[in-house]
């Protein structure tokens, strides 16, 4: 996938110049999501230090449904790297491992302020985007419509990305939508600028996906401070950093450590970015982090 001598001159130029003739660029593509989501800002920032770091890495940022759109990417070989909700990866195979456990997703259930859905169970007979096809979003809000008897044809499912279904809530074409993402979703911050909109409140449901789904599932709060709306608990789902599973392992040392290092500038661009730290970043499971990653996080023990 990456030819050996052109990995080793651009890591070596990275870390402290060579005189060696310039070698073939080494081209990674990272897979992220809708541009108002947290993973594409999130790639774009880790793609510019990846290319400031590496001299001959060409990085290429894609936008994609997101989760499970990214890892079927990244596990073909068509991307190198990839962001995803845990809660998809059980039924990923051996393809991918991980770099890190970037932060945790954080389900939003988003609807008007002036309108009839104040919990889950009001959703029933509205119209609903449950997110893309392929985005974790999707995998999670119809697991959560599942654990609420909201499944089926109780509920008019709308299958729209973060931009569509924002605008389709602005337009009144629908009367809710989830998304799942790092706060504060950009997105969501627009919506609250020009539209008066609420938060539900979904923490209750925690435990009920933790039982029937999977354990990864956890609360979370979203306080005043984010977005500047009432605070709510909802489910919060581990979001990992992929790679293939055959990927150079001196690459994937190098990855790992700019993400690392770089965490400060990484939450520069979005707050999510910077919470990461080594201690949390190795819990993957149910994933195996890739050698070249537990390497480097093994170099940096006490």
């Amino acid at each position: 996938m990456f030819p050996a001598a052109a990995l080793a001159v651009a890591v070596l130029l990275g870390v402290g110049g060579c005189t060696e003739p310039a070698p073939e660029p080494v081209r990674l593509s990272i897979a992220t999501g809708s541009q108002t989501g947290v993973y594409y800002v999130f790639g774009k920032a880790y793609a510019a230090i990846v290319e400031r770091e590496l001299p001959y890495v060409e990085t290429n940022v894609l936008i994609t449904t997101a989760s499970a759109q990214n890892v079927e990417l990244v596990g073909d070989g068509r991307a190198q790297l990839g962001f995803t909700q845990a809660d998809i990866l059980p039924s990923t195979g051996n393809k991918v491992m991980a770099v890190a456990r970037v932060y945790d997703d954080l389900l939003h259930l988003v609807t008007r302020a002036d309108g009839p859905v104040r919990d889950l169970a009001d959703l029933k007979g509205r119209r609903v985007s449950v997110g893309a096809p392929g985005s974790g979003t999707a995998i999670t809000a119809n697991r959560l419509l599942d654990v609420a008897e909201l499944a089926g044809d109780r509920v008019e499912v709308h299958q729209l990305g973060l931009d569509a279904s924002a605008a389709a809530l602005r337009k009144g074409e629908i009367d809710a939508f989830f998304f799942s993402g790092g706060p504060p979703v950009r997105a969501v911050e627009q919506l609250v600028a020009d539209l008066p909109i609420r938060l539900v409140d979904l923490g209750e449901w925690t435990d009920a996906l933790r039982v029937r789904y999977s354990e990864v599932y956890v609360s979370r709060d979203v306080p005043y401070s984010v977005y500047g709306l009432d605070p709510i608990s909802t489910v919060a789902d581990p979001n990992y950093l992929v790679v293939p599973a055959g990927m150079d392992e001196d690459l994937v040392f190098e990855l790992t450590r700019m993400l690392m290092e770089h965490r400060d500038e990484l939450g520069v661009a979005h707050p999510a970015a910077g919470r990461m730290n080594p201690q949390s970043a190795i819990a993957t499971a149910p994933l195996p982090l890739h050698p070249g990653a537990a390497r480097y996080y093994q170099s940096i023990k006490p």
